[in-house]
């Protein structure tokens, strides 16, 4: 069938709207009717047929451009499908509509009446709401703000239940009643035709509601397509309760219409199955709930809110005692936490009558009667739920979260909500927060982003271990009732039942018991000797899992015959407990560290056991221990296995709790990043230009080269001299803003209204200064280091901003120099604010240490760097950056440091032993080297600073006789001699104040304590992975840590919670925060962060960043604008994705770049592949996607250029799916790797995990060859264009992607050339041939036509190295091994490697 409808489909596209055409296309109301609304009303709107339609471009190419105002309803209902499908795709959905605003209004407020129209069947109105519910969703839209805005304004307050309840409203805030009485104004100012627009914008919501209450209550109509509408109505009222400017006044209304108490009290929702239902109600419930005032934002916390429970419990006991003071006089007398508890108070409420009932919640301002338009029942079970309701103390966000475990067991795991998280198909709403554009508060943010990092956790979870006990194939054993484990996995090992060692007693104010310790035996006697490793490599609080294995069904199946499982029955697992690790043993109880390496008599022995020491989880074991107190069985008893995870997928536990703790905590926001963070008020209110603290002088010291590199980076600026200098000087440059030139006069709104022209807006004057550089001293290692980059305008705007205090935003395109800008912004502060200390966050240890490596290049110095986490053993340098590292230079540094201080007593020639210590060596300063510095300068003034008197009174001649040069040279001027002096001095200084640096690590003795001072007090700049922030939070705060300025690398590949961790790191200081400055460097063009779980990426938006919604938001941004990475041609491919990016001198004059490439016509190409031996794309395994073709063809061309001499190490192998780099990896060993005419490449990797990297050539295999895939978002693409240098050579299927409309910008460019691989005999490297030069090329005609071209030249070169004509190349270094490790790491199945012969089938 799907096949059926694809060709129908593909064959009405090829008749209607795909052939390319230069006139306007006409819709033809009868085939939207007939061919294509009635055949997909038939299939019930298949996903898949939608999706068919969506990939021929039915939007873009015929709806769209065919809508006018007297389109079909049909046509209509068509476009809103289609947007609905490209948002479920996570594709660009409001883009096309930009070009026809007044038609976009024209469409979207016929989609309005067709959402209250109930002629439409259920299908068709979900349909109609899932398109509403994108659009209030994309409210950063101005086309779609536009439209939905009235629809929530406050004239729906029209539609409260009396006049008297709208004015008590209005009364609380003034601005409210100002709002009022404008939007009265404008009604009734309005013409008959607006009048009734709006009219309906005002009832449209009231229409939507008593809409939904009636299908709720209709018992006669619950269907399926019922019950999916409810779903999503819930869906969309979560998401109007969740965003305040659509809060603001519809939380109002929905309390007023008593919505909360309908939904409940509704026959729909105490229907069983419908457990989807009644989640997506306690979301609803959530928000509507929410402890926030809607009007002005503040959130209440715990005093507030139980400040506001209270005066809702007071207000019934008034009432209470006013009205029913016979009935209800205890409940007026009863304290609040009795009353507040929905037991009792339902007891005092029995005694009622029903009409009591009815008159108590009218005096309490209640709704009591409906319309007859709302089909609602009025019953006493309705009234006391409402009075309970809204009088009961519930718990908020923060119990709630507090309560959640964060280990989880086999119930957490298996939870029908989480279950129905990971079969989400986009047909039904999810019960899971989503993340929006805007929050309502810190907490709210926090609240979501723990709720979802949990159940992707507990997701990824689930899958390991499943997958981990169907690799052991846990069977029954002959003649016994254990479990027997046929297979095997490195990551479990049988074990007995633990042993439980000791049950702690409760810590003060806890319940459960501190810790269970207990003993888990681990036979790792046949385990081969890196695996081993690994389990002996578990550190203190590593959680493991202990799980209880039955027999799988698998063997029940070939028993009993097959039945439909879940994927808890199929694998076997009964039970799952997590535990920390608290120490591994050897065998006879010893540390490992501690355990012989050998016998007395020299043998090595293999180990036999390991005894591992954990504590189990505590709560479960409470809740275990009650449940076997009610005669269940043990748990523990039947503990079989033991699961362990990779390091960087187990961290999970600590990110939890440091989101739990942030939750509980007063969250650590500087207050002018607070309302920008959640998206409320004035975007560019935390721009530097809008803050109190902007700094008006600023030393940009090494920044600019020259004065002519000055005046070329401030375009439109007036840059003059400072008073006190004339004509051009070099660097350092001091910069001055002229506050009163640089205001822009506002026209008033009445210039404005009479169209006159804006008042002439003066060029920004800066003024600039220099000052002479300080002598540091005559040595070598005195001299500062400065920069080299000559800085566009561009990137000097963004060190401008970064250098400021605020929020400040870059864009970085490929090849921009992201990387420098930052490292200079660094350098800047570093300077500027010596008192200030800095740090560093990146998502990727390469990322992080490609930004660190050069800032050690700068002039900083190293005692104030510090790396923290494990990736600092990756960094290309000498020196050891991490805490323990920098500790031992530090002590390292004393050595010879004490030394200059005795070469420094010999020279004055005092007695003692002043090296000894800091202690001694600060003793020395003060009573030797201080005063022969003072009658040095004394008797220098006295003689009024002469040259001659400089040079015999010097005090230190001998201390200074090993600098390289003579210390005072003879033709010296006098101020020559002194500025030598001074730099003397300040060399002399520097040795004593590192010493006093030093001296903390003299007396503090435990390795910890130095460390961890270090972390407190010495390092200035800081740098860490996000993740390690999120891991060590709490323990990096509690140190007293403090820190003023945050930069991010990689800003928009990290996940909003990642992005906001490393913000709250340190307490607050003297009551406030001491963060000043936050920047984020990144792409949001490329790709976004990688979530694996679609339900979490596409529904709940977990994978958007902090960076991207900031964009959104309208926060300013600086787009650097001048590439230097790829030649101005391959750079074409994706330079129309960004805002004017030009190109560096560099790519257009530089000699590599004006070459072309040997052997190879054209430096890019897509190459098109057709099937190899009759097949393209084929699956292994599920998601495995292989193209055995294209693999062949990548290893061809790189063949091809190794024999023409191309370093292996300057090339590149990409593809977009991880089964495909396994396949290419596999032709690789098979034909390269241990031949070394070839080699293997640099790198063998996935477009996703190549981001941020680059190689000179570049191989792009696509896979794909009956549909786009994922490749449609487009910022992947943007990747893969943007990697390569000076060759990129695309392999794929052109009849697939060219006709893909998000591609289509980059595949136009692409096949502007042969889509056949053209060959330049001849040449080799390095070419002669200029890149525009015109040359005869051979045409390969497919991988065979290629593959027998290598085969030739390789027997002729073999040829030649047997005669002696030719050597092998060297042997290079590449990362493939690298690269396995870190898909190792990742996640990639290492146990059961496929067979090449398997691979290739």
């Amino acid at each position: 069938m799907e096949i059926v409808d694809e060709s129908r489909w593909q064959s009405l596209a090829e008749r209607h709207w795909s052939k390319p055409t230069n006139k306007a296309r006409k819709v033809k109301t009868e085939v939207v009717k007939n061919e294509i609304w009635d055949v997909l009303e038939k299939q019930d709107f298949d996903f898949r047929s939608l999706l068919a339609l969506e990939n021929l471009q039915l939007l873009e190419k015929y709806l769209w451009p065919g809508y006018n105002a007297d389109s079909s309803n049909f046509h209509t209902l068509l476009i809103a499908l289609m947007v609905t499908v490209k948002r479920r795709e996570g594709l660009s959905t409001w883009i096309i509509f930009n070009q026809l605003p007044d038609n976009f209004s024209s469409f979207f407020r016929r989609v309005l009446f067709m959402s209250v129209d109930p002629s439409l069947i259920p299908g068709v109105r979900t349909h109609v709401l899932c398109f509403l519910i994108g659009a209030f969703q994309s409210l950063d839209t101005g086309i779609v703000r536009k439209e939905c805005a009235p629809l929530v304004s406050i004239s729906i307050w029209n539609h409260l239940q009396s006049d008297e309840l709208r004015d008590n409203k209005l009364e609380e805030i003034p601005q409210l009643r100002k709002a009022w009485r404008a939007s009265s104004r404008r009604y009734d100012a309005a013409d008959e035709s607006t009048k009734a627009r709006l009219q309906f914008e005002q009832s449209w919501l009231y229409s939507m509601l008593t809409s939904f209450i009636n299908m709720l209550y209709d018992e006669s109509s619950t269907t399926q397509a019922v019950l999916v509408y409810c779903e999503r109505f819930l869906e969309f009222l979560t998401d109007l309760e969740s965003q305040l400017p659509t809060r603001r006044y519809v939380n109002t209304l929905l309390h007023d219409l008593n919505v909360p108490i309908l939904v409940r009290n509704s026959p729909l929702y105490r229907q069983q199955p419908n457990a989807l239902l009644r989640d997506l109600y306690s979301l609803f419930q959530h928000y509507a709930f929410f402890p926030i005032n809607d009007h002005t934002g503040v959130e209440y916390d715990r005093d507030g809110f139980s400040e506001l429970h209270h005066s809702r419990l007071a207000k019934l006991q008034r009432t209470a005692l006013k009205h029913f003071k016979s009935k209800l006089t205890i409940l007026a007398l009863s304290n609040y936490g009795s009353v507040g508890k929905r037991e009792e108070l339902g007891g005092h409420l029995a005694s009622l009558s029903d009409s009591e009932l009815t008159d108590l919640a009218k005096a309490l301002g209640f709704r009591t009667s409906y319309s007859s338009s709302v089909a609602a029942p009025i019953t006493r079970e309705f009234l006391l739920d409402l009075v309970l309701l809204y009088h009961e103390r519930r718990q908020t966000f923060r119990e709630i979260v507090d309560e959640l475990a964060v280990l989880p067991t086999d119930e957490d795991l298996y939870e029908p909500s989480l279950l129905r998280n990971e079969s989400y198909n986009g047909s039904r709403p999810l019960a899971i927060p989503k993340l929006n554009l805007q929050y309502l508060t810190v907490g709210d943010f926090l609240w979501r982003s723990y709720i979802l990092f949990r159940c992707e956790s507990f997701f990824e979870v689930r899958k390991d271990l499943e997958d981990t006990v169907k690799r052991t194939q846990p069977k029954s054993s002959k003649g016994s009732t254990e479990v027997g484990f046929s297979g095997f996995s490195r990551m479990a090992l049988p074990i007995p039942k633990p042993g439980i060692l000791e049950i702690a007693p409760p810590k003060v104010g806890h319940t459960k018991p501190a810790f269970i310790r207990a003993e888990i035996v681990l036979d790792v006697s046949k385990l081969s000797d890196n695996v081993r490793l690994e389990w002996d490599s578990l550190r203190p609080d590593d959680v493991v899992f202990l799980l209880s294995v039955d027999r799988s069904d698998t063997e029940r199946e070939q028993m009993n015959g097959h039945t439909e499982k879940s994927g808890r029955a199929r694998s076997g697992l009964r039970h799952v407990r997590a535990a920390e690790v608290v120490q591994v043993l050897d065998e006879s109880g010893r540390k490992l560290r501690d355990a012989p390496l050998e016998d007395a008599d020299g043998y090595i022995h293999r180990p036999r056991l390991r005894r591992l020491l954990v504590n189990i989880d505590a709560a479960a074991w409470v809740e275990d221990e009650a449940k076997r107190a009610k005669g269940k069985p043990n748990v523990y008893e039947s503990i079989n296995m033991i699961v362990r995870r990779k390091g960087r997928e187990n961290n999970f536990k600590r990110i939890l709790e440091t989101v739990k703790g942030l939750t509980q905590s007063a969250y650590p926001v500087p207050n002018w990043l607070r309302d920008v963070f959640l998206g409320y008020g004035d975007p560019t209110s935390a721009t530097f230009t809008n803050l109190s603290n902007k700094l008006v002088s600023i030393d940009f010291r090494d920044t600019f080269l020259d004065w002519q590199h000055l005046v070329e980076s401030l375009p439109g600026k007036a840059v003059e001299l400072d008073a006190n200098s004339s004509g051009s000087f070099g660097p350092p440059y001091v910069l001055e803003l002229d506050e009163n030139l640089a205001t822009e006069q506002r026209p008033t709104k009445k210039r404005r209204r009479d169209g006159q022209q804006p008042a002439q807006v003066n060029a920004q004057v800066v003024k600039v200064s220099t000052y002479r550089t300080p002598n540091n001293g005559p040595f070598i290692n005195d001299k500062q280091r400065h920069n080299i980059v000559r800085f566009t305008p561009a990137q000097v705007e963004a060190i401008i901003s970064g250098t400021q205090p605020g929020l400040t935003v870059i864009v970085g395109p490929p090849g921009t120099g992201k990387t420098d800008v930052a490292t200079q912004i660094i350098n800047n502060i570093y300077h500027d604010f010596p008192d200030q200390r800095t740090l560093l966050v990146a998502h990727s240890n390469q990322a992080l240490n490609q930004l660190f490596q050069k800032i050690t290049q700068l002039d900083i110095d190293n005692r104030h760097l510090l790396r923290l986490g494990h990736g600092e053993g990756e960094l290309e340098t000498e020196a050891n950056y991490s805490k323990h590292g920098r500790v031992e230079s530090f002590l390292e540094n004393r050595a010879g440091l004490l030394a200059e201080v005795n070469r420094l007593a010999v020279n004055l020639g005092a007695p003692g032993a002043h090296g000894n210590s800091c202690e001694t060596a600060g003793y020395f300063k003060s009573v030797y080297v201080t005063p022969a510095w003072s009658r040095f300068w004394q008797a220098a003034e006295s003689s009024g600073f002469d040259g001659e008197v400089i040079k015999s009174q010097f005090p230190f001649y001998q201390y200074f006789a090993a600098a390289p040069q003579p210390l005072f040279p003879s033709d010296a001027s006098d101020d020559r001699l002194v500025d030598i002096a001074r730099g003397c001095q300040r060399h002399v200084d520097k040795i004593f104040t590192e010493l006093e640096d030093i001296r903390p690590f003299e007396i503090l003795r435990n390795p910890k304590d130095r460390a961890n001072y270090l972390l407190v007090k010495e390092a200035r700049i800081i740098a860490m992975t996000s993740t390690h922030a999120a891991m060590r939070r709490q323990e990096i705060a509690d140190l007293g840590f403090h820190y003023d300025n945050v930069i991010m690398e990689e800003a928009a590949q990290i996940t909003e919670l990642e992005n906001f961790i490393p913000l709250t790191l340190q307490k607050q200081k003297k009551g406030k925060l001491p963060l000043q400055r936050i920047v984020l460097c990144g792409d949001h063009y490329q790709n976004s962060p990688i979530i694996q779980n679609p339900a979490f990426r596409q529904y709940a938006n977990l994978e958007q960043s902090l960076f991207l919604r900031l964009v959104r938001l309208g926060v300013p941004i600086v787009n650097l604008d001048r590439q230097g990475r790829a030649r101005p041609s391959i750079a074409e491919l994706y330079r129309w994705r960004y805002q004017k990016l030009g190109d560096l001198p560099s790519v257009t004059n530089g000699e590599e770049y004006r070459r072309a490439n040997a052997g190879l016509r054209y430096d890019f190409q897509f190459i098109d592949v057709p099937d190899y031996k009759g097949t393209g794309e084929m699956q292994p395994s599920p998601h495995f996607i292989q193209n055995l073709g294209e693999a062949e063809y990548a290893v061809a061309i790189y063949q091809y250029m190794r024999l023409l001499g191309y370093p292996a190490s300057s090339i590149s192998i990409l593809t977009t799916y991880a089964g495909q780099r396994a396949l290419i990896r596999d032709v690789l060993n098979h034909r390269c790797a241990r031949n070394r005419l070839f080699g293997n490449p640099r790198i063998v990797t996935t477009v996703d995990k190549y981001q941020g990297e680059q190689n000179d050539y570049v191989i792009v295999s696509l896979v794909r060859t009956t549909r786009v895939g994922y490749l449609r978002d487009i910022r992947r693409l943007t990747v893969a264009l943007s990697r390569a240098r000076l060759g990129l050579y695309i392999l794929g299927r052109r009849e697939v992607f060219e006709s893909c409309f998000e591609l289509k910008e980059a595949f136009d460019r692409l096949l502007v050339r042969p889509t056949s691989l053209m060959v330049v005999p001849g040449e080799t490297v390095p070419a002669v041939r200029g890149i525009d030069d015109e040359v005869e090329a051979t045409e390969m005609m497919g991988v065979e036509h290629l593959g027998q071209y290598v085969y030739e030249m390789t027997q002729a070169k073999i040829k030649q190295l047997k005669s002696g004509q030719l050597v092998f190349p060297p042997v290079e270094e590449t990362r493939i091994e690298e690269e396995e490790a870190m898909a190792d790491v990742d996640g990639e199945e290492d146990e059961e490697p496929p067979q090449p012969e398997e691979m290739v089938v």
